[in-house]
């Protein structure tokens, strides 16, 4: 586990212009006090971009190097390259987007990184919409969840499909490491941001963030809802290390899914029947898991 005297004291994010209770925030300021100051930032089109990167409002007290949407992977491929040609390999490029630019509109470049074994980090900060833009669905959107494109009225027409397992994905291309976890536990993050960090190849983190405008809940509410998500087996902790999936959290006495989803505005159209089709859903998985 990480051990204080691996975090700097050093605040290399601050002062930024992101909504209060922005899950993306605490993720990627958590992540930049494992790395340090010898870390080279590559940020999308989005919220963290558009929160963090703009002169001369910047954030964040490392280089930084914005990019297109669906573009980190591959300028965070480019700036390994460089650095090696200069012989600069000490110093660690990481990427971050969210979910939309992960898993949907930056699939490809990701694929085409990890499959390379290039030697960087990269977190995917997932608030399981594209929030930058008003709240469109993404992949990673769960089931039940209203957005501007899963709007619901007579036709019910919320998201129905489930989320894309990012972590088997990269598990399928033998990544070195990857891991899924939550801001709401901090030092199991930080300990994957660790892991990545010295993981020699791609490493590659999928972290939970909330976003309270896009999940329609309470700003103060962020960590205690993603902690929620992890104690009602909604969302699974988990590495694939040295060709291993492992669950790294086991919660023995989980919490009703439907703690979870009524404490968020963007799932109140749901019908108690549909909330007990998720739990049993969940139960389901977890059985077979155990």
């Amino acid at each position: 586990m990480i051990k204080l005297q691996d975090i700097t004291e050093e605040e290399l994010l601050y002062g930024s212009l992101a909504c209060a209770g922005c899950g993306g925030i605490i993720a990627l300021r958590m992540a930049l006090k494992v790395l340090g100051k010898n870390t080279v930032l590559v940020l999308p089109a989005g919220c963290l971009m558009a929160t963090c990167g703009f002169f001369p409002q910047m954030a964040v007290n490392v280089p930084l190097v914005s990019t297109a949407f669906p573009s980190t992977p591959s300028t965070v491929s480019g700036l390994v390259a460089g650095l090696k040609v200069k012989g600069k390999e000490d110093i660690t490029v990481l990427g971050v987007a969210g979910d939309g630019g992960t898993a949907d509109i930056g699939l490809q470049a990701l694929s085409g990184s990890v499959e390379r074994g290039e030697n960087f980090v990269y977190i995917c900060y997932d608030n399981e919409a594209y929030m930058n833009t008003g709240g469109q669905r993404s992949s990673e959107t769960p089931y039940g969840a209203w957005t501007t494109t899963t709007p619901v009225g007579r036709n019910k027409m919320w998201e129905d499909k489930p989320k894309k397992d990012l972590l088997r994905i990269l598990a399928a291309h033998n990544i070195p490491y990857a891991a899924r976890t939550s801001i709401s536990h901090p030092r199991e993050y930080m300990d994957s941001v660790r892991k990545a960090k010295e993981t020699k190849g791609p490493a590659v983190i999928h972290v939970l963030a909330p976003c309270p405008s896009g999940w329609g809940t309470d700003t103060s509410k962020t960590v205690e809802l993603a902690r929620l998500a992890v104690e009602t087996g909604i969302w699974e902790m988990a590495e694939y290390e040295n060709g291993k999936y492992k669950v790294t959290k086991i919660i023995k006495n989980r919490k009703p899914v439907k703690e979870y989803i009524k404490a968020q505005g963007r799932y109140r159209h749901l019908p108690d029947e549909e909330i007990e089709k998720m739990q049993k859903q969940v139960d389901e998985y977890w059985k077979a898991m155990s």
